[in-house]
């Protein structure tokens, strides 16, 4: 069976890979392949497991993937990318995996906020290319330890920051993902849906903490475990727009802090008091 070894540039400065993705000219294809991330939450500390799926693969098939992910440092660290069910199918039946690795992830440890990864064969036969759907790729990181409740960590899916031929000075803007036909890659058209990864706690969109109903701590509207001018900011902006600023069940209890029922701008001068130091408690 005829191979092809073409060397391109690096994923990373410290990964390179013998790969058909070769930087001749693409050629579209008109067929779109789906690249998604799932979203999944985790409390600060604790390990979480994001899936990378690839859909919609069209009949002729996949002979190289290769994109990048992004994510917030501060959040969340990437430990280990592993191959998922779908490659590990495919590189069972592939010969040439055993002299070249088929599946390459490289995480900036150094750096963090990126990582690269590649599916690629050498062999010309589609019967060992990608097709169908399923799990490309586990992503297991750990949620740093001072992670507040509702932080929240994209991770996006983008192309492989790297020179598009040699030395161009051209910087790749595309996903790569085709095949090679005649020695002219062939390009599907990428449609990407990014992932996340969230502490629990926040609901409403406000940065709560994971506290049940009814553990009061008065004045802290935004359920971050403090009392501050930004509670009293919160409710104003809460009670001027409930449409577009919201409190979660808990701080909506915190929040009523002036003896009165009901939230009102009294709430907020209260908690600005209290901040201030001068109000010692509320009613």
């Amino acid at each position: 069976m005829k191979t092809k070894k073409i060397v391109i540039g690096a994923m990373a400065a410290a990964m390179l890979s013998l790969s058909v993705c070769s930087l001749v000219p693409a050629s579209a294809a008109g067929e779109t392949v789906q690249i998604s991330a799932s979203n999944e939450t985790a409390k600060a500390g604790e390990k979480f497991t994001v899936e990378v799926t690839l859909a919609d693969i069209p009949d002729t098939g996949v002979q190289c993937c290769n994109f990048g992910i992004q994510y917030d440092k501060s959040v969340i660290s990437v430990d280990s990318i592993e191959e998922g069910a779908l490659s590990k199918n495919t590189a069972a039946n592939d010969p040439s995996a055993s002299m070249l690795p088929i599946f390459n992830s490289w995480i900036d440890k150094k750096n963090g906020g990126s990582a690269s990864i590649m599916w690629s064969t050498s062999l010309d036969d589609s019967t060992y290319w990608l097709k169908g759907e399923g799990v490309l790729c586990t992503i297991t990181g750990t949620v740093a330890a001072d992670a507040k409740a509702g932080a929240k960590s994209e991770i996006k899916i983008v192309p492989v920051a790297r020179d598009t031929s040699g030395e161009s000075g051209t910087l790749n803007t595309e996903i790569d993902c085709g095949y090679l036909k005649d020695s002219v890659k062939v390009a599907y058209d990428v449609k990407v849906t990014n992932g996340s990864v969230t502490v629990p706690g926040g609901e409403g969109g406000n940065g709560g903490n994971d506290k049940p109903v009814g553990e009061l701590m008065k004045g802290d509207a935004n359920c971050d475990g403090e009392v501050s001018v930004a509670d009293a900011t919160l409710l104003l902006q809460y009670i001027g727009n409930k449409d577009k600023y919201k409190l979660s069940e808990q701080g909506m209890l915190n929040a009523d802090v002036d003896g009165e029922s009901g939230l009102s701008a009294m709430d907020a001068l209260y908690i600005q008091m209290y901040d201030a130091g001068a109000l010692k408690d509320f009613k």
